[in-house]
């Protein structure tokens, strides 16, 4: 598996760190009353936040190709086979 495809220890922590920044720049400028003073500062850093929690979130839900498989075995033999009659629910 790729590094592209999994969020390690080392992203996440770069990750809080990123959002804690966030917090404290705007604690920051709000305790100055400059908050909207940086617009343009605050729209970057929130795109940086947002793109990097989308990372996140999407390779905490990415499947490896064998977690993947095993999934599909899994489902496959829940799902009923029509070619087994004694599986199936009696006629009435």
């Amino acid at each position: 598996m790729s590094n592209d495809e999994t969020y390690g220890p080392d992203r996440v922590e770069r990750l809080v760190t990123l959002l804690r920044a966030l917090a404290d720049r705007i604690r920051d400028l709000d305790g100055r009353g400059r908050l909207l003073d940086a617009a343009p500062e605050l729209q970057r850093m929130l795109g940086n936040a947002r793109s990097e929690l989308f990372h996140y979130e999407v390779r905490q839900t990415y499947d490896t190709p064998e977690i993947a498989e095993h999934r599909r075995i899994v489902e496959d033999a829940q799902r009923p086979d029509d070619n087994e009659p004694w599986r199936r629910a009696p006629e009435e």
